[in-house]
């Protein structure tokens, strides 16, 4: 059967530049999944996007599908005919869809009974007859929130399709997608380009969209865009500031990638860094440059979408377009520092927090004693935290914050110092938000650390307070990210905080703002319950974290602490052994309770056995009890891994479900004793 490669391109208009790498990835996959579903057999599958197109190679596609024979079972032959043979109803509908008489029919006999049975020869349907719905399937199937119309078109697509390419090797596949009419006709760039071009063969695809000054595939673009990028800024003696998102929304935005440098006044500078950086990332999708020491530059790098004839005037363009957003920033700064932040404190009653909590000036209130509460479990000054609490907010109200939203903190920070505030307070205003996502940096200093905590908890407290808890994956207050921020804070810092005690403070200070009853229990668990998520992402197994969790620890640096020492105990060679003999107990436990209270008598021991497991408890309980005071769990699971031999043999030899009531009672108290002495960490019986 012959087999060849298939090339599908939707022609559009402009894509969301944000968007455009999702909706080639997506698309790939959903063409995949319709070939599957069609049974057509391929090698390789790769997806290329452009602004203006989105397409998918499918490499060593089979011409049409398998010719098959399927075995197509019918009525039991007890219900296909009456008491006089004749067929019933049932089987002469089951004939008539497979276009057969019902004597025609075939017995298939099995030791549960026998069914009427018709062995059907289906002819493999074509690639040609089949591509038009695999094609339109996988669009409709496309993560697109708002589909749009155009024109008198009844279709709906993210944007307006101008051209649908679909060839299957040499040859035009005759089909229709979204209502138009599929050709060989590409379009290449808007300006380099010939307008149109014919496709020969799929399998020039790409050259023929290079010839025409297009870069189709996503990924070749992006990466030819970082190395220009870091080579000019190389000449430079400097370093290109972009991350993965801003490089992909700039490869999503050019089809022929040119960078290209130009310059800002030097007198731009004096305004914070943040606030410029953002205007040129956001706004314009400039890249920065920064010296050796992070220190910005007036240099900055720009991805053209054309190669000009006249790059200076393209240059200078792209300067004429940069200085009023700068100036803007510097316009902000200069008015913003007339204020001082403390100043702008009343204007926080201006701005609703939330209906049932307050404003932000109530929120800065409760954080503010909040911030002095774990100021002071930490013997950090608290002045400098209250201080940091009542002025958290305010930067929110500077011109600077209102126009640039994400430099919120940075600029509290700036602002803070501009006003004399002493350096921990200022620090706390940008590190109150830390971290801002998964692997963002912490809080640095105990005044920060405090800020970050109260933020945080004030948030969890008020919202779960009035009973606005998150549902499946609708989280608008990120109470998600606020509990594993603060966990975060608490375990990586190592302070010596409890979120029971924490959430009780807390829920004191809203006061009777509060109406869920609930609130304490529900969000303690809800933070508890975060920790899998923040482990898993660590690379913990499961059973790991299951067995800390358990447990409840409530300080966070203390689940930490047991992780490390089940970590280190699930690498020992005893731990398998010992983790079934606590599954052993706890099963046993499960079904003759034995008080805690309960003493080991020594008298009732009937062999050696027992002794010596007896003597090996008694001196692992001496040795790890001030290590499980002192939270050194690792050293503590490392001391009862010595356990294993007594256990091992004690299992080996001894009937613990002894005929004696005393016998039976004292081994199981024995038992308990032991498996004490585990749980004090965690759990190993869930090990696996």
């Amino acid at each position: 059967m012959r087999k060849d490669t298939l090339l599908v391109e939707i022609g559009t208009e402009e894509l969301p530049p944000k968007s455009l790498k999702s909706l080639g990835e997506a698309f790939l996959e959903n063409v995949c999944d319709e070939l599957k579903k069609a049974e057509l057999p391929f090698s390789d599958a790769s997806w290329f996007a452009a602004p203006r197109r989105l397409a998918v190679c499918i490499s060593e596609l089979s011409a049409s599908q398998e010719d098959k024979t399927v075995e197509k079972r019918g009525p039991a032959v007890q219900a296909a005919f009456d008491d006089q043979g004749n067929p019933t109803k049932a089987a002469l509908g089951w004939a008539k869809s497979n276009g057969i008489d019902v004597n025609d029919a075939q017995r298939l006999k099995t030791d549960k009974g026998e069914w009427l049975l018709h062995t059907a020869h289906e002819t493999g349907k074509p690639l040609q007859a089949l591509v038009g719905n695999i094609v339109n399937n996988a669009l409709n199937k496309l993560p697109i929130p708002k589909p749009m119309r155009w024109s008198d078109c009844e279709e709906q697509f993210i944007r307006p399709i101008h051209t649908v390419c679909i060839m299957y090797g040499d040859e035009l596949v005759d089909a229709t997608v979204k209502g138009v009419k599929s050709d060989r006709v590409l379009r290449g760039h808007r300006f380099h380009g010939d307008g149109t071009v014919s496709l020969g063969h799929a399998k020039q695809y790409l050259d023929t969209m290079r010839s025409q000054y297009v870069v189709a595939d996503f990924n070749e673009r992006k990466e030819t865009i970082k190395q220009q990028l870091n080579e000019q800024a190389k000449q430079f003696s400097a370093q290109a500031d972009f991350d993965e998102a801003l490089l992909e929304e700039i490869a999503s935005l050019v089809e022929w990638p040119v960078v290209m440098s130009a310059t800002f006044d030097d007198s731009f500078l004096a305004v914070p860094k943040e606030a410029l950086i953002y205007t040129m990332k956001d706004d314009q999708k400039y890249v920065p440059l920064l010296d050796d020491n992070g220190i910005l530059t007036s240099r900055f790098l720009f991805v053209s979408n054309i190669d000009s004839r006249h790059p200076q005037k393209v240059i200078e363009g792209n300067e004429k377009v940069i200085r009023p957003r700068l100036s803007d920033a510097q316009f902000f700064f200069d008015t913003d520092k007339k204020t001082p932040l403390i100043e702008r404190v009343d204007s926080l009653h201006s701005v609703l927090f939330q209906k049932q909590l307050g404003t932000l000036a109530d929120k800065s209130e409760r954080i503010k004693q909040l911030a002095a509460y774990v100021a002071s479990q930490l013997g950090a000054n608290t002045s400098h935290a209250q201080r940091a609490g009542e002025l958290c907010k305010t930067d929110l109200m500077t011109n600077m914050v209102m126009e640039f939203p994400d430099v919120q903190g940075v600029m509290g920070m700036h602002y803070a110092r501009h006003d004399g505030e002493p350096e921990d307070v200022a620090v706390a205003m940008f590190e109150q938000y830390l971290p801002r996502f998964s692997g963002d940096v912490i809080p640095s200093q105990p005044v920060s650390c405090a800020l970050s905590i109260a933020d945080k908890l004030d948030t969890l407290v008020g919202i779960f307070g009035i009973g606005l808890l998150p549902k499946g994956d609708k989280d608008p207050f990120a109470l998600r990210r606020n509990a594993i921020g603060l966990i975060r804070v608490i375990a990586e810092n190592n302070l010596s905080l409890d979120l029971s005690d924490l959430i009780s403070q807390a829920v004191d200070i809203y006061g009777d703002r509060l109406t869920n009853k609930d609130v304490f229990e529900q969000l303690l668990d809800f933070i508890l319950g975060r920790f899998k998520a923040y482990y898993l992402e660590q690379g913990i197994s499961q059973d790991v974290i299951q067995a800390v969790a358990v447990r409840r620890p409530t300080k966070p640096a203390d689940y930490a602490a047991r992780i490390a020492g089940v970590l280190a105990f699930k690498a020992l060679p005893q731990a398998e052994s010992l983790a079934a003999a606590n599954k052993r107990v706890a099963n046993i436990l499960a079904k003759n309770s034995v008080e805690e209270t309960t003493e080991v008598n020594p008298e009732l021991f009937e062999n050696d056995i027992e002794r010596q497991l007896h003597s090996v408890v008694v001196q692992l309980e001496a040795a790890v009890t001030p290590l499980i005071e002192s939270g050194r769990y690792t050293d503590v699971l490392t001391s009862l891994a010595q356990s294993q031999a007594s256990v091992d043999d004690f299992f080996d030899n001894v009937m613990v479900m002894a005929d004696d009531d005393k016998i039976r009672s004292n081994r199981l108290a024995l038992l308990s004793k032991l498996r004490t002495l585990f749980l004090h960490t965690a759990d190993i019986s869930l090990l696996s």
